[in-house]
């Protein structure tokens, strides 16, 4: 494999993880109630909505001229993200929501793998491409596992699995191997 296939195929797997972790985040807020999105468990905790709002202002920030500006946009008030109005309900958070993955992908698409080592700045810090997108996607695995944390726990019995139910696993290794044993 080639350096540029090398850069190619690390492109396409940072696409791939955030794939998986928008859908993640997805599937759990799509189980909570509208009024649980707003829901902080103590008064220093984050609700989803603040979360959402918090990744999405980080997304906005650095995915915007991601390859000529830095990432830590002037106009950013990262502070008042964790801040919520009267006024947010579900078609805020999830508008804000595709929007801020929107730049994200659409960033994304732009990158060539001659891009990969390329140097960007994160709050004057240089980065290459490589390393700021590997930032973005610990960053943006930790708030999805927070949502789907904050998810489960609200709706608690209610809860459907994103992943292998509890009790499951045997069941599920048992239909994969049978799976690949098919050939499909």
């Amino acid at each position: 494999m080639t350096r540029f296939d090398l850069a190619a195929h690390y492109l396409e797997e940072v696409r791939r993880q955030f794939r998986g972790h928008k859908r993640l985040a997805e599937g759990a807020m799509a189980q909570l109630r509208d009024d649980e999105l707003l829901v902080a468990l103590d008064p220093e905790a984050n609700s989803v909505a603040v979360i959402v709002k918090h990744m999405t202002g980080n997304m906005r920030s650095r995915f915007t001229d991601f390859l000529t500006t830095d990432g830590e946009k002037p106009d950013r008030h990262r502070d008042q993200e964790f801040e919520l109005s009267a006024a947010t309900d579900r078609a805020e958070i999830m508008r804000c929501w595709e929007d801020g993955w929107g730049r994200v992908f659409s960033a994304l698409d732009t990158l060539t793998p001659e891009d990969v080592g390329r140097t960007v700045t994160i709050r004057g810090e240089p980065h290459t491409v490589l390393q700021a997108l590997n930032r973005q996607v610990a960053h943006y695995a930790y708030h999805a596992g927070q949502i789907v944390f904050l998810a489960k726990h609200l709706r608690s019995g209610d809860w459907k699995s994103l992943s292998i139910p509890r009790g499951k696993s045997q069941e599920f290794n048992t239909r994969m191997h049978t799976k690949i044993k098919d050939g499909q």
